[in-house]
């Protein structure tokens, strides 16, 4: 095992599948020369050079067109959109191209790319520059969704979106890059699909993914203070999404909490729990609730960003709501 920073992960992924398939390349604004603006892809362009590592036009259109284009030709980019806010700019592309081929073609053309993103708040960088929309691409039949939370998930689940043959929105949140974790030095690989539980509980489930899935592993310890065992659940993809573990989860606990940075009105946490509530409901002993972001922009000033956010304390008042009548100290 190997302790670095959940931008050396992404680094480490990239670099493992350049050398393993000479038909995966990087491309996007400022991802060559300074590796990008979060350090992502430093050092690619050192040992693969410019026709691998390719700085792109300012330009959402071009990287996400010249993406799908050069997937379909049999090659499988890796191009950086800078900020997830961006991505309208270019929505035909994800609407109705590289998510529509291969059901358009009747599988004879296929799609093998992964559009690397970033999204979230934490850093006062304004309401178009901090927004978690990963819901829009959810809602687009065709794409795949991949939001890790720590630097292991995020090379495992990188390597495996890049070797999909189908188009992958993989979205890393701005705050996590310079957090650590262990990494195992060898090759391995996470599937798509597959959730992950953060710390094992019995008494609440709490869903989530991304960087929330931190703030709910600090709610869960404060719960512990409380005796109350929450169980967090780390999504890692949404599409495909697992539901098997979340049953697993619920149907132990009995009790969900759903909590994402998104807006909560038509949030992915809204189809989480409209799921659960067809699958599960025989399982629950409470109703679902979701901690998620405000219902407004992004507000520049850093503690209206904080306020305005899932927090550990929110979290934690939610699970007191669902353990009421329970057997707890609440």
């Amino acid at each position: 095992m190997k302790r670095i920073m959940y931008r050396e992960a992404i680094a480490a992924a990239l670099a493992e599948e350049m050398r393993r398939d000479e038909k995966v390349f990087v491309m996007g604004e400022d991802v060559a020369i300074t590796g990008g603006v979060y350090k992502a892809t430093k050092g690619l362009l050192d040992e693969f050079g410019p026709q691998r590592v390719r700085n792109t036009p300012l330009s959402e259109c071009a990287i996400a067109g010249a993406a799908t284009g050069a997937a379909m030709c049999g090659a499988r980019p890796v191009a950086e959109i800078m900020h997830i806010d961006f991505t309208g700019v270019a929505m035909d592309l994800f609407l109705n191209q590289m998510s529509k081929m291969c059901y358009k073609t009747n599988g004879q053309v296929t799609v093998p790319l992964v559009i690397r993103t970033q999204g979230g708040r934490g850093r006062s960088n304004g309401c178009t520059q901090s927004q978690s929309l990963e819901a829009l691409f959810t809602h687009i039949p065709g794409l795949k969704v991949v939001m890790p939370s720590t630097p292991y998930d995020a090379k495992g689940l990188l390597k495996s979106a890049v070797r999909d043959n189908n188009p992958v929105i993989f979205i890393e949140h701005k705050g996590l890059y310079q957090t650590k974790g262990d990494v195992p030095e060898e090759e391995y690989l996470i599937p798509l699909g597959q959730a992950d539980v953060k710390r094992e509980g019995t008494d609440v489930t709490v869903i989530s993914w991304s960087k929330t899935v931190l703030t709910a592993m600090e709610a869960a310890k404060q719960l512990e203070t409380l005796g109350i065992s929450a169980e967090v659940l780390d999504l890692r993809s949404l599409v495909p999404l697992d539901m098997d573990a979340i049953a697993k989860s619920v149907s132990k606990t009995g009790r969900t909490v759903i909590t994402h940075e998104a807006c909560e009105r038509s949030g992915y946490g809204a189809e989480i729990a409209a799921k659960i509530s067809e699958e599960l409901f025989d399982e629950l002993d409470a109703p679902i609730l979701r901690v998620c972001g405000a219902n407004i922009p992004v507000p520049n000033a850093t503690q209206p960003e904080i306020e305005s956010a899932p927090t550990a304390e929110k979290i934690v008042a939610a699970v007191k709501r669902v353990c009421k009548g329970g057997n707890f100290n609440v």
